[in-house]
């Protein structure tokens, strides 16, 4: 049987939609962004949040194509919560007033702000908090 681009593009899809249903964000609060990196495929899946249209990495995955780093995404998806600490993270960017608090999920406090750092100028937020919430 042989696979079409259609079958592969129905295909990542749905396991785009099962990833955004997981975590309970719509069309537009999660951005799916491919790019080939050393002969293979990388997601990085990132947040927009709605409040305050900042957007941040949620995890990225790399896999031998595109429909793989899907499916190793929503694996992690399905058992994050289980393997990872909660931070809360207060900043505010540059040239704002408003205090922001964001959260993420993250083995230890510098990949959480790697998270919040992630596709920006460091000088652009400024970080006054990084908490380790208690496990529940």
């Amino acid at each position: 049987m042989d696979v079409t681009s259609s079958d592969v593009h129905l295909e990542s899809a749905r396991i785009q939609r099962q990833i955004e249903d997981y975590l309970g964000l719509g069309p537009g609060n999660l951005l799916f962004e491919f790019r080939q990196l050393d002969g293979q495929t990388r997601l990085d899946l990132i947040t927009v949040n709605p409040r305050h249209q900042q957007s941040f990495l949620f995890r990225y995955e790399t896999g031998y194509d595109k429909l793989d780093a899907l499916r190793r995404m929503l694996a992690y998806v399905q058992r994050y919560r289980d393997e990872e600490s909660s931070f809360t993270l207060q900043w505010r960017a540059r040239g704002d007033r408003e205090l922001q608090t964001s959260y993420f999920r993250a083995h230890n406090a510098y990949e959480a702000l790697d998270k919040l750092y992630f596709g920006r100028d460091l000088n652009t937020i400024t970080v006054f908090s990084v908490v380790l919430n208690p496990s529940s």
